[in-house]
C-alpha cells in the first residue's frame, strides 16, 4: 500500500511533515542526541485531538531540555483525523504525518513510524490517552537511570491498577498476561500494553511479524531472545476518554493463542536474530 508524505497543510487525502524537517541521523541506529520520538498510531480519532495535543503539551514540558518528535500514521481514517492534526499541531509542533490509505493495523503503523522515527529514544503510545502521554517521562527516565533496552507501563502490576474498564476485557488482559508470564521467558505482569519507551536499537533490529495488537507481546519476547533488558513501570491504566476501541476482540484472542504457540515451539527464538530491514 503506497503512503504519501509531503510538506505543509494539505486536505485529507494526503499527508504531511508539519516542521521544517531535521536532518537524519548520521548513525541510524544511534538517533539523534536528545532526540524522543513518539510514534502514535490514530484511525478515526479526530474527536480526541485537541485532548491528545494537550497531554503532548505535558510531556514536552515534563522532558526538559530533550528535543520532542512526533510521529503521527493515520492508518486509514474515514473521519478527517488527519486534518485534524494539522490544525491542531500545526506549527507549533516538531510532527510528521503519514497515512495509510487502508487501516492495516497497529502493528503496521508502528513499522511505518519506525521507519520515520529519528529519536535515540523512541516511544509508543495510545492515542486515545487511556494512559496519559506525559506519563512517558517516566519511562524515559526509567531507561536512562536503570540502562534497561525497554520500559513498558504495566498495570496489572500490584503498585498500579486499571479504572473503570469493561470487566470483560480486563478479565481477557488479565488472562492472557497470566498465560504469557508462565510461557515466555519475559517475567513481568503486563504484556499487551503498547505504552513503551524503546532505545533506537531495539525498533532498529527486532523484527515482528504481527500487524495488529499482537504486536506489543510480540516485540518483547523478540527483544528478550535478543537479550536486550525489559523493566516494567506500574502505571494506572483509564477507560478511553472519547471514541470507541477499534480491537478486534476473537481476532485478537486469536491472534494471541497463534503467538503462545509459537513460544511453546520456540519459533520465537529462531526468527529473533532477523534485524528489520532498513
Amino acid at each position: 500500500m503506497t503512503n504519501a508524505e509531503v510538506s505543509g497543510y494539505r486536505p485529507q487525502a494526503e499527508l504531511a511533515t508539519a516542521a521544517p524537517p531535521h536532518a537524519a541521523p548520521a548513525d541510524p541506529d544511534a538517533g539523534i542526541k536528545g532526540m524522543i520520538s513518539v510514534v502514535v498510531p490514530l484511525r478515526n480519532e479526530s474527536a480526541g485531538i485537541e485532548a491528545l495535543e494537550a497531554s503532548l503539551s505535558k510531556l514536552r514540558d515534563a522532558l526538559n531540555d530533550k528535543r520532542l518528535e512526533l510521529v503521527f500514521i493515520d492508518d486509514g481514517s474515514t473521519d478527517g483525523t488527519a486534518d485534524r492534526i494539522h490544525k491542531v499541531f500545526c506549527p507549533k509542533w516538531d510532527y510528521k504525518l503519514t497515512r495509510h490509505e487502508t487501516n492495516l493495523g497497529v502493528g503496521a503503523a508502528f513499522r511505518t513510524g519506525f521507519d520515520r522515527a529519528c529519536g535515540e529514544i523512541v516511544c509508543t503510545i495510545d492515542a486515545d490517552c487511556t494512559y496519559p502521554p506525559e506519563e512517558l517521562s517516566r519511562l524515559v527516565a526509567a531507561l536512562e537511570q536503570t540502562g534497561a533496552d525497554v520500559a513498558t507501563a504495566s498495570p496489572y502490576h500490584p503498585e498500579a491498577g486499571v479504572t473503570n474498564a469493561v470487566p470483560w476485557r480486563l478479565f481477557l488482559s488479565r488472562g492472557l498476561s497470566f498465560i504469557y508470564r508462565r510461557v515466555s521467558p519475559v517475567r513481568i505482569h503486563t504484556y499487551t500494553s503498547i505504552f513503551r519507551a524503546y532505545r533506537r536499537p531495539v525498533i532498529r533490529r527486532v523484527s515482528f511479524q504481527a500487524s495488529d495488537f499482537i504486536c506489543a507481546a510480540e516485540i518483547l519476547f523478540l527483544a528478550a531472545a535478543q537479550g536486550r533488558r525489559i523493566l516494567e513501570v506500574p502505571m494506572p491504566l483509564r477507560v478511553r476518554q472519547s471514541g470507541r476501541s477499534k480491537l478486534p476482540v476473537w481476532k485478537t484472542i486469536l491472534g494471541h493463542l497463534r503467538l503462545i504457540d509459537r513460544i511453546l515451539r520456540g519459533r520465537l527464538d529462531r526468527n529473533a536474530s532477523a534485524a528489520r530491514p532498513g
